[in-house]
């Protein structure tokens, strides 16, 4: 079993251990709403949408510069920095 499979089922218990532990009812606050929920219904609406915006930031593209762009930037500056070089350094280099 991979490593990353484990940790999966290994949070997924704990999380429903939680849950099962607080199925209790509060008093929820939303503005000028007062509701009487389960903890269990919005610890679990908690955990979906932390779920779902880890994914969307996950998945979104990134702003700055991209790790490939930097490599190939690195490349072309090495071309370009040797053909900067006058004959005296390129016979002084190749001796």
């Amino acid at each position: 079993m991979r490593a990353k499979t484990l940790f999966v089922i290994i949070i997924t218990v704990l999380i429903t251990i939680i849950l099962m532990q607080n199925t209790d009812e509060v008093k929820f606050k939303v503005l000028f709403w007062e509701l009487y929920l389960p903890k269990l219904v919005i610890l679990t609406g908690v955990i979906f949408l932390g779920i779902i915006l880890g994914m969307l930031l996950a998945n979104r593209p990134s702003r700055g510069r991209n790790f490939k762009d930097d490599i190939n930037n690195q490349n072309n500056n090495n071309q370009d920095n040797l053909d900067t070089l006058s004959s005296e350094d390129r016979d002084y280099i190749s001796e």
